[in-house]
């Protein structure tokens, strides 16, 4: 009678035990990085039940933008109390966020147009590779997304559409979807691309404006990934958005496309992580 008690207790307990429960985040984490020659930075939120259970959980590779590092997802987006309610409400499923550095070295997520300064062969060859190895973390495409904001919207972009058999889901918000045009992307190479050939220019231009790839990428591929795009009606990187959804449009890539009130600001990105965490557990949990 008195173990029939006990189990009684446990489990009309267990609930309040869980929605008590809080994740963790770990916010200056390092690894050391062949490819680019230095220890790198991330941060790492772990669900609630994660020290408790021996199940591996899917992940979330939450890119931030210019000027942060992987400490800006954590200090300004409250990611730790934003995800903890989200998963004590049942609107996401537990999961492992991983919020690398790209602000260290040369900014941004891809690699320079010279191939000396390598990031996104470091994120799919050393972080990746890693993170998944380190935590118990689901390694099948099912159970991966990638989401970020402005510059790390931009490789929420270029990671998925490079590497569609990775992702379940992509979320960029308001992203910086890469130069318009060639004569923009000049701007941001030495000596405003002097020292490059016309056909060395249009094929970076080509491999890192979303809206070119989205325009010349196999739509099946394209749609093995679920898209979700948000972006500001307020924001000044509105028109890329907007073009991107275009073209997306055109293809027929299917996605969801937002827009709401708000500008390029913490304030509009920290309402729409929620609905980030939302939109990738449905495919954790096989929408």
């Amino acid at each position: 009678m008195k173990y029939l008690v006990v189990l009684v207790l446990i489990y009309w307990c267990q609930p309040s035990i869980s929605q008590n429960l809080s994740g963790k985040v770990y916010d200056n984490l390092s690894m050391s990085s062949k490819i680019l020659d230095s220890d790198r930075k991330y941060a790492i939120y772990l669900p609630p039940d994660y020290e408790i259970s021996e199940r591996s959980y899917p992940v979330l590779y939450l890119l931030h933008g210019a000027g942060d590092d992987q400490t800006g997802w954590i200090q300004f987006g409250e990611v730790l109390n934003i995800t903890d309610q989200a998963i004590h409400n049942g609107t996401a499923t537990p999961m492992v966020i991983v919020m690398p550095d790209a602000n260290t070295g040369k900014r941004g997520y891809f690699n320079d147009i010279d191939n000396e300064w390598r990031y996104e062969d470091f994120f799919f060859q050393e972080l990746m590779p890693f993170v998944e190895e380190k935590y118990r973390i689901k390694s099948q495409k099912r159970y991966r997304a990638i989401a970020g904001l402005s510059m790390g919207g931009g490789g929420s972009f270029m990671y998925a559409l490079h590497r569609p058999d990775l992702f379940s889901s992509a979320c960029p918000l308001s992203a910086y979807v890469g130069p318009l045009t060639i004569e923009e992307m000049k701007n941001y190479l030495p000596s405003e691309g002097e020292n490059y050939d016309s056909e060395t220019i249009k094929n970076y231009y080509t491999n890192h404006n979303a809206v070119e790839l989205v325009r010349t990428m196999d739509k099946d591929q394209m749609n093995s990934v679920r898209w979700y795009i948000d972006c500001g009606d307020d924001d000044f990187l509105y028109e890329g958005n907007s073009l991107l959804h275009i073209a997306m449009k055109k293809k027929e890539v299917n996605h969801e496309y937002r827009v709401r009130q708000g500008a390029h600001n913490w304030t509009y990105w920290r309402e729409s992580l929620p609905e980030v965490l939302h939109f990738v557990s449905q495919a954790f949990h096989q929408y």
